[in-house]
């Protein structure tokens, strides 16, 4: 089947991997780049206007914390000036009031606020520092400004109780979006599996109260819900696709698919330093690997689905079948979806109570 590449509509700038908390759940790479190998201000200002030109119209800016980068103001009016909408996604470490209203000035167009629970000792103890009551403060900063506000919760079994208290936190605020985002089993979230995956009642019960706060508040607050991999019935289109929708340039200036693309061996990332952004849209073999269906294996290949969620996730497809080319094993009509079955059973009958959790920041788990 011919394949027609579209153009790219979003840039993920993930500006470095420095970060003040050490989230349990944490997507970040099993080899964090270093400071001394982030793209400087006048790369990035060229990635910018490359991106436009490429047909992206948003960036969002993420890392780690991109808050952590000096030249933040910099980047966002050089985002702009290309005639980019700028997300910034952010724990709100560090940030002041002169800061915001720096940012604000410099043409930020919207803030993703991120929390880890509305309970101050959970949150704490799920991010391993003291940041909750910033995040609190930084909510009624923004206030004060003419700017969109999300607010992102990273659902667990830890917190996924806490659902209508966030949305009375989100009432609080200036916020018109909440994502309730589950978090998904990659990096250190994979290492953390049986101590973060909800139970499966758990995730009804998460499910009815969404669906009745999103009744009540239809037309003031938007509330979207990201169901676990592992409870769906079909695999979510990873990224809209690979290498359809999404590009994300890591801090030292590799071009990738999506987040976790670097664990999937035999792939060589292109550089933006070396090539310009459309070339490696258009030409990159990574980029190239998994577009189109001619990859796929059944039964996404005659499935009436393929067009729909790609064949799911191929960084999942790895650690779950060892095979980034399989179906994701969490749809249900894959061969290996027993796999995850077994695993939810043995979710279900363990209790949700206080457990050991491994920090990111100290523990390196073999990705297989």
């Amino acid at each position: 089947m011919t394949f027609t590449l579209p153009n790219p509509l979003a840039l993920i700038a993930e500006l470095t991997h420095r970060c003040p908390l050490h989230c349990v759940y944490c997507s970040n790479p099993l080899e964090m780049q270093s400071r001394a190998n982030e793209l400087p201000t006048e790369v990035w200002s060229r990635v910018f206007k490359e991106a436009a030109e490429a047909g992206v119209l948003q960036a969002d800016f993420t890392g780690g914390e991109p808050l952590a980068r000096t030249d933040i103001v910099d980047l966002i009016r050089a985002a702009r000036a290309a005639g980019l909408y700028v997300n910034l996604i952010t724990s709100g470490l560090p940030m002041d009031e002169a800061k915001l209203a720096a940012l604000v000035e410099a043409g930020l167009d919207h803030i993703q606020l991120s929390f880890q629970g509305t309970r101050e000792n959970t949150a704490n103890e799920i991010s391993g520092t003291k940041s909750h009551a910033h995040k609190l403060r930084v909510l009624e900063w923004v206030k004060r400004h003419r700017i969109a506000l999300t607010l992102n919760f990273v659902i667990h079994r830890r917190n996924i109780d806490q659902l209508e208290e966030m949305v009375g936190l989100a009432e609080s605020s200036s916020a018109t979006r909440i994502e309730f985002a589950n978090v998904q089993y990659y990096g250190w979230a994979f290492a953390n599996r049986e101590n973060l995956l909800p139970t499966r009642q758990q995730v009804n019960d998460s499910v009815e109260v969404i669906k009745r706060e999103q009744e009540r508040l239809q037309g003031k607050i938007r509330i979207e819900f990201v169901v676990p991999d592992y409870y769906a019935k079909y695999p979510k289109p990873c990224m809209g696709g690979w290498g359809r929708k999404l590009l994300l340039i890591t801090p030292s200036g590799d071009a990738l698919p999506c987040h976790a693309a670097q664990v999937i061996p035999g792939l060589l990332f292109e550089n933006v330093k070396d090539r310009s952004l459309r070339e490696i849209w258009e030409h990159s073999a990574a980029f190239q690997k998994f577009r189109g269906e001619d990859w796929m294996q059944e039964p996404c290949r005659t499935c009436d689905r393929r067009e729909q969620d790609f064949g799911g996730c191929r960084c999942q497809a790895l650690l779950l079948a060892g095979d980034a080319s399989a179906t994701d094993p969490v749809c249900s009509l894959s061969p290996l979806r027993p796999k995850i079955d077994v695993i939810l059973n043995e979710m279900s009958t363990a209790p949700p109570g206080q457990v050991v959790l491994k920090s990111a920041w100290l523990y390196r788990p073999n990705p297989l």
